[in-house]
């Protein structure tokens, strides 16, 4: 990297690191470079763009909203877009009665956790432990970093977390020693929550467990009175197949936390949504009961119009419909690729395809396939961002079949080289 680069970017090494490619401009699911080189995005940017680049119906209504009002404090005022988004959302999440906006996706999480931890404290119970999975990643604030594995992403701040009670990640295998697991943290009165990423751990290398398996964990919560939170920060917005996926199990978590595609990828935004009987546990005449948390851009403006467009276009251009094309052509690549030798495992759930690579070397986040397949990835103009030795697919929904059988055909040709 140049000494002269002014900026530092996530996630890398910036010592190794090449030069970024510069991107000047974006069209559904390409992006081009400077010397217009084309990339198909096949992971959405970090997995927040839904409808494709530079949509011009999000950006018009960004457009729109600037010209009204672009910022306004969010304590004492309100505005229409924020209501509109809320009536929107909440159309999405029936169970659901009220909406806290914030920023990103690990806020997202920290406003669930002190919901979670400050409903039992205004109850007058004194419950402050919360259950999670092994290879959990909700997020790199703190409190978010604390509900998450304990693993390279953690490892520097370790000592300084707070502590939660681990059970196993589910799998097929497994379920009835998971169940197990939660009920026996479930004995004392002292939990106030259980935070999961529903049926699918991004982070941990798409790592998907059954909707069966979480519908059972959520129901033994229930019937404990522990407050449940789904982290749908990622899996949100149609990524399973359905709007959020927790659509797939009949009990429904207490608290929701949504980012990522909330605006369709064009502004950072998040909200986190809960029950009434949530709500209610922070109404009183003391002001020492309200939830103590806020952002300066919290309830944007020019984010809610994008969020509102994005749904909008769910709806206008058959979303669902384009997601329900995307599916079973994964399928096929993912009953190929099962026959390829290097292949260790395939996972698929709706738009997200995921291959554990064989490798000699550490399996994990830091497993150096992920540099080498990047590069080669971007030689044949795909965007890929491997975690470690699992090479995934999360496209925008409207990419063509053309685009996903050239991505198809880039992972294969350097598995093949393997």
């Amino acid at each position: 990297m140049n000494l002269d680069y002014p900026i530092w970017h996530p996630y890398t090494q910036m010592q190794t690191a090449g030069m970024p490619i510069k991107i000047v401009r974006g069209e559904k699911e390409f992006l081009y470079d400077e010397y217009e080189n084309s990339y198909i995005d096949a992971i959405s940017s970090w997995w927040v763009n839904l409808h494709g680049h530079a949509h011009p119906t999000i950006a018009k209504a960004i457009y729109e909203q600037a010209q009204q009002l672009e910022q306004v404090i969010f304590a004492g005022f309100t505005h229409q877009p924020a209501i509109n988004l809320a009536e929107l959302l909440l159309q999405r999440i029936p169970f659901h009665q009220k909406i806290f906006y914030s920023d990103n996706g690990s806020t997202a999480v920290e406003v669930a956790i002190k919901m979670a931890l400050q409903y039992w404290k205004n109850k007058g119970e004194q419950r402050h432990k919360i259950i999670c999975f092994t290879d959990s990643y909700h997020g790199d604030t703190f409190g978010s970093m604390s509900v998450s594995a304990r693993g390279v992403f953690t490892q520097p701040y370790q000592e300084l977390l707070f502590e939660v009670c681990f059970i196993d990640t589910p799998t097929n295998d497994n379920s009835t020693a998971v169940t197990a697991q939660l009920e026996a943290h479930l004995n004392s009165n002292t939990v106030a929550a259980f935070i999961f990423e529903p049926l699918v751990l991004g982070s941990a290398g798409m790592l998907m467990y059954s909707a069966e398996t979480l519908n059972t964990l959520l129901e033994i919560c229930r019937q404990k009175n522990v407050l449940t939170i789904a982290d749908e920060v990622f899996t949100g917005f149609g990524r399973t197949g359905k709007f959020l996926a927790t659509d797939y199990c009949s009990q429904k978590p207490d608290i929701i936390c949504l980012s990522k595609g909330i605006t369709g990828g064009f502004m950072p935004f998040a909200a986190t949504t809960c029950t009434q009987e949530v709500y209610e546990q922070f109404l009183s005449p003391e002001k020492t009961k309200m939830l103590f948390h806020g952002h300066s851009y919290a309830g944007n403006p020019l984010g809610c119009a994008a969020a509102i467009a994005s749904l909008q276009i769910f709806e206008s251009e058959k979303t669902f419909e384009k997601i329900k094309q995307i599916i079973p052509l994964h399928q096929q690549f993912a009953q190929a690729m099962r026959a390829h030798p290097t292949v260790h495992s395939v996972r698929q759930h709706g738009t997200i395809l995921a291959l554990e690579v064989k490798n000699k070397l550490r399996t994990g986040y830091l497993n150096p396939l992920s540099d080498s397949l990047k590069k080669f990835a971007l030689e044949q103009g795909v965007l890929l961002r491997p975690l470690g030795n699992v090479v995934y697919i999360v496209p925008p929904y409207c990419i063509s079949a053309q685009s996903l059988q050239q991505v198809y055909g880039c992972i294969t040709a350097f598995l093949d080289k393997q």
